[in-house]
């Protein structure tokens, strides 16, 4: 059962994403000219995606992939397009549609609205969760974690807001704009809790990008 701080946290993004800044994300995520800020923003996006990718088996042909918090569905239609039969689910049902149209026809993607952790939506070979977790408490990321690795028969990489004076700086920041114009917090973890919450002796690979307005980092749960 999800706890409290999800529930909550997943309803301030569905309404967030899907509304307050759909049209700020489908710039985002499109090939139209940005501002400084949010084209630092989009490149360390894509170097994370080509991470997470890179991760993955270049012939998927057979494999069943999540893409747990698709947004407009870039990763699901590179995956995809590698042969693997893809669930995208998101809870934004506005961004999902976007992704719907942007997808090139007869690909295999399955997509969703609704909760990454439904376990309605099967066993997968692979799971990836890109950014989807930012928002996330730690206890709550290393309980989907746990959850969907019940499921997964070979790795989940995913991503978390690593605990650095920058983005510090930046949440503080954000908590001075006014309640109705603040995007829902990235919730900044420490990495060194996270691997011993999740279990180090679970985690393979890793990779931090660091791209100006953009900080993730990204972790390789081995689940086989």
């Amino acid at each position: 059962m999800a706890s409290a701080t999800y529930a909550n946290r997943r309803g301030s993004l569905e309404a967030y994403f899907d509304r307050t800044a759909l049209d700020a994300w489908r710039q985002l995520t499109s090939d139209a000219p940005v501002g400084r800020i949010r084209a630092t923003v989009r490149a360390g996006r894509t170097r994370m995606r080509d991470t997470l990718l890179g991760w993955l088996p270049a012939d998927m042909t057979g494999l069943r992939l999540l893409d747990a918090g698709c947004g407009t569905g870039a990763l699901a239609v590179e995956a995809a397009q590698r042969g693997a039969a893809v669930v995208a689910i998101d809870v934004a049902a506005n961004l999902v549609e976007i992704a719907r149209q942007r997808a090139p026809a007869g690909m295999a993607i399955d997509w969703r609205v609704g909760d990454m952790r439904d376990p309605a939506l099967g066993r997968f070979d692979h799971v990836v969760a890109m950014d989807s977790l930012i928002h996330y408490a730690q206890g709550d990321i290393v309980d989907v974690v746990d959850t969907l690795a019940e499921r997964t028969d070979s790795t989940i990489l995913f991503t978390f807001a690593p605990q650095t004076r920058a983005l510090a700086a930046m949440h503080a920041v954000g908590r001075l704009f006014p309640r109705g114009n603040r995007a829902p917090a990235i919730e900044p973890v420490a990495e060194r809790r996270l691997r011993r919450a999740i279990g180090a002796d679970r985690i393979g690979r890793d990779q931090r990008i660091a791209s100006g307005f953009y900080t993730s980092h990204a972790l390789e749960v081995i689940t086989a």
